[in-house]
């Protein structure tokens, strides 16, 4: 087995509108590319837009290490409600400002609206956090960084194969 096949994934989903029945569209799609990269899904969950809410879940998966990579979908427009990234700060140890530039750069090849995300990444222990968009269209462009970055971030994480070639 690779080192990308043990990548385990928690989703969760920030969203007033899933948590009053709406699809997950988004989280559909976190996990469908999770799946085709061989990565294990975890742990998926929906939460409303509440700091509260989200920090408890994001501590909780990172603490109790539950997943290796930990990407959360919605909350990180520009409306009042949209709280991820505040969350996200308030729990991280350790800034990944290049992961957070790489998913935006990625959505601005399709759309200028991906420059007013305000997704974040970091890590906290040994679990690395990113924020992704709630469209659709981003999270699939998000995913596609993940996809190539999570695997080394994974092993650097866990202290394997940190040797620089």
């Amino acid at each position: 087995m690779t080192e990308s096949k043990s990548i385990r994934v928690g989703i969760l989903t920030v969203s007033d509108g899933v948590m009053a029945g709406r699809e997950d569209g988004s989280g559909d799609r976190i996990e469908a590319a999770a799946r085709a990269a061989g990565w294990t899904v975890a742990v998926r969950d929906a939460v409303p837009d509440e700091i509260v809410r989200i920090v408890d879940r994001l501590i909780s998966w990172s603490d109790g290490g539950v997943c290796d990579l930990l990407v959360t979908t919605g909350g990180t427009g520009l409306t009042p409600r949209d709280l991820t990234p505040e969350a996200t700060i308030a729990v991280l140890q350790r800034e990944v400002p290049g992961v957070a530039e790489a998913l935006r750069a990625a959505g601005q090849k399709n759309t200028p609206f991906a420059s007013l995300g305000r997704g974040v990444a970091g890590t906290r222990g040994s679990t690395l956090i990113v924020n992704l968009p709630g469209s659709p269209a981003g999270v699939s462009d998000g995913m596609a960084v993940l996809q190539e970055l999570a695997d080394h971030a994974v092993r650097l994480l866990r202290g394997v194969d940190t040797q620089h070639d």
